[in-house]
């Protein structure tokens, strides 16, 4: 397997280990999570060097506030995909 679909597939599998938190699809209410996600039309880069970015971004602040006492902090989130790639 080529070291471009690895990385693919291994990104993918993140998704659908954060598919459902806060009711979205593929980590798709979590984004800020995951690394070379979309944003503003460009792919952004790690959790570290976009989450201040995320943090003011309408689409965050919607689902923070829409799950409030459900909404699962960054830090579990990370936690959840770090983990099942220890599998």
């Amino acid at each position: 397997m080529r070291k471009t679909a690895r990385r693919r597939e291994g990104r993918g599998a993140w998704r659908e280990t954060l598919a459902g938190v806060h009711g979205g699809k593929n980590a798709g209410r979590a984004c800020w999570v995951l690394a070379g996600t979309m944003c503003g039309g460009k792919v952004q880069g790690t959790f570290a060097q976009k989450y201040a970015n995320c943090e003011v971004c309408d689409f965050f602040r919607s689902v923070k506030e829409e799950e409030g006492s459900a909404y699962e902090l960054s830090i579990v989130l990370l936690g959840k995909t770090k983990a099942f790639g220890k599998k």
